[in-house]
């Protein structure tokens, strides 16, 4: 498991504007489609043409997709399988500051295609040149399911899954916790730990935010949530260790805040090591984090490859996955494959995400399951700072947080 997407420090709040009506112009011949400008599939000659022009690429390039998260693996897999377009992953455990830090500075062979920040990351550059020089616009076909909220009126990005916060725990520990004030029990000395370092790791700094929510805090006031931490140091239950599976083999921790989609693979990862480690949605309060969002860099050296990944994230289809696909499925037309195949919606959904057409999806009926165990209980109010809401608390945490650790 990684602790991907370090958050910014108080910045100025995104720029959220609403949706806008994309000029939609003549398709061109796809040998004379300069892909590197098309703006939407239909300037992109269709999604035959798109699939040819991928396909001649020959490759993507992805960065810190880790393995295990938000059930990445399977999208990977499928879309190599599919269009037979080799995938290079940078960094896999990387950060959005990395992300970020490549594209500005990287050679022109390191540059990646697409990205996958914390929004709070978007947050930081908005006002200045990340919308304007280091993302390209392109609509996927599903754009109008994307809430107006999380996605740029010119299509310079857009949010693709969120998670929630769950408490993950070792099924050794008894009693087991079933929300997040149970983690001061004393039953638990020794065992509590985060991510990372709040201040810095955006997994962890929401699993302080779901904690002040859990004793008295609010969107407005992380400080209940330090205080839990701190409290929770002094009496030993709380360790800094961060909880990595490295950690979690060798017993350095046994309960941790975690983001939903970290289950499935960090649990299937724990049985590796010999753990059966489990997963609840805490009882007194779903704290939903900002979604990640997807990008297309501005220098991607596969443009038409990274135009076709993101109709594959945002896609809704209820289809076949990677391990079902037939050698007759792969030699369909590019259009009818990409009917046939899971949509990235899904795939996230398989992950314990939340896909952010979710809603939109269940209006249509094309939205699967989620995981046993990930659903959010029905009657839970869901909270979900906002960006404006954030901001000015990850300025608190980075104040106070050392304190908590020293």
């Amino acid at each position: 498991m990684r602790i991907k997407r370090a958050t910014a420090a108080a910045v100025a709040a995104i720029s959220i504007v609403g949706l806008s009506v994309v000029a939609v112009h003549p398709a061109t011949a796809a040998t004379k489609t300069n892909f590197c400008t098309v703006q939407n599939l239909t300037e992109a000659g269709g999604m035959d043409a798109l699939v040819t022009a991928a396909k001649k690429e020959g490759q993507l390039n992805v960065i810190t997709l880790a393995s295990g998260w938000a059930n990445y693996d399977e999208a990977i897999a499928l879309f190599k399988k599919a269009f037979g377009i080799k995938i290079v992953n940078d960094n896999p455990d990387g950060s959005s500051a990395y992300e970020l830090q490549t594209i500005k500075t990287a050679p022109k062979s390191k540059q990646p295609d697409v990205v996958d920040i914390g929004a709070t990351h978007l947050g930081a550059e908005s006002s200045d040149t990340l919308g304007r020089s280091l993302f390209t616009p392109y609509k996927v076909a599903t754009w109008s399911d994307i809430s107006p909220v999380w996605k740029d009126t010119n299509g310079l990005w857009y949010g693709d899954y969120q998670g929630t916060i769950n408490i993950a725990y070792d099924a050794s520990v008894t009693p087991a916790p079933k929300k997040i004030s149970d983690l001061s029990n004393p039953a638990y000395k020794g065992m509590v730990a985060l991510g990372g370092d709040p201040s810095s790791a955006t997994e962890s700094f929401m699993g302080v935010f779901a904690s002040a929510l859990a004793n008295g805090g609010s969107v407005n006031d992380i400080k209940p949530g330090i205080e839990f931490f701190r409290s929770m140091k002094q009496s030993g239950n709380f360790v800094t260790v961060p909880a990595t599976g490295v950690n979690l083999a060798s017993g350095a921790f046994k309960i941790m805040l975690s983001w939903s989609f970290n289950g499935p693979g960090f649990i299937q990862a724990a049985k590796g090591i010999g753990k059966d480690l489990k997963y609840v949605t805490p009882s007194d309060v779903v704290l939903k984090g900002s979604p990640y969002i997807q990008a297309i860099n501005a220098k991607a050296p596969h443009c038409a490859a990274a135009r076709l990944w993101e109709e594959f994230i945002y896609s809704e289809n209820n289809g076949t996955w990677s391990k079902d696909l037939k050698p007759a499925d792969l030699k369909l037309s590019g259009s009818k494959l990409f009917a046939k195949i899971m949509g990235g919606q899904n795939i996230f959904m398989s992950g314990a995400a939340h896909p952010i057409t979710e809603a939109a999806m269940a209006k249509k009926k094309t939205l699967i399951a989620a995981p046993q165990g990930f659903d959010v209980p029905a009657g839970v109010t869901v909270v979900s700072p906002t960006l404006d809401q954030q901001i000015p608390q990850q300025a608190v945490v980075k104040t106070m947080w050392p304190a908590v650790i020293q």
